[in-house]
């Protein structure tokens, strides 16, 4: 069970604020694009002020509106004929790259361990590739759990949350990261895994 498997409700939600965009003249690449460079922004501020742990309330507040944005442009591409071979590739490289702005500053907290949240972006980062290289075998791209995109913003937004309002207690949610880095872990061999099967799937029927 992954956050993911709520996107199409969630979406839904968002139809009418994708249409207006669409009449705007808003494209779904600069959406994905805009959502990278606050990413890059909000990261790297917050990681400056890493000192002063209210910043961090940055982190919970935009990974929410990122989610917004993300479901927004993915609707945008495809309800408004938008999708392009340049917005799969900024999808990709994009979400990856705000990925690692936004959990950084986490590395800068004196009650978190560098090498974990280090270990974790790393992990995150291999996580997508799996992910995208079941385009690569004959599957689907691959968003399986158990740490996909949206669970991890959960995880890091309630982070920050804790850090910006309840400091005292940032060390127990240090112990998040080890076990985000297990579950990252899995969540490769799923996608791995589950794209083989699908592969091999799709090749069998593919011969009859």
């Amino acid at each position: 069970m992954t956050l993911y498997q709520l996107k199409p409700g969630f979406q839904a939600l968002l139809r009418p604020l994708s249409g207006l965009l669409a009449r705007s003249g808003v494209t779904a690449n600069q959406v994905t694009v805009f959502a990278a460079i606050a990413s890059i922004l909000i990261g790297g501020f917050t990681a400056i002020n890493a000192n002063q742990p209210l910043y961090f309330l940055l982190i919970p507040i935009w990974m929410l509106l990122r989610m917004v944005l993300n479901a927004v442009d993915g609707m945008l591409a495809r309800d408004f004929n938008q999708a392009s071979s340049l917005g799969a590739y900024l999808n990709e490289l994009c979400d990856v790259v705000s990925d690692v702005a936004l959990f950084l500053p986490f590395a800068f907290i004196a009650a978190f361990n560098p090498g974990w949240v280090a270990l974790v972006i790393l992990l995150a980062v291999v996580s997508e590739f799996a992910g995208a290289l079941g385009l690569m075998v004959g599957a689907s791209r691959r968003y399986d759990g158990p740490a996909g995109k949206s669970d991890r913003a959960l995880v890091f937004g309630a982070t920050g949350l804790a850090v910006a309002l309840a400091p005292g207690l940032a060390v127990w949610f240090a112990w998040a990261m080890p076990i985000l880095a297990l579950l990252l872990c899995l969540t490769i061999f799923n996608r791995v895994r589950n794209g083989l099967t699908e592969a091999a799937s799709g090749q069998t029927q593919s011969s009859h």
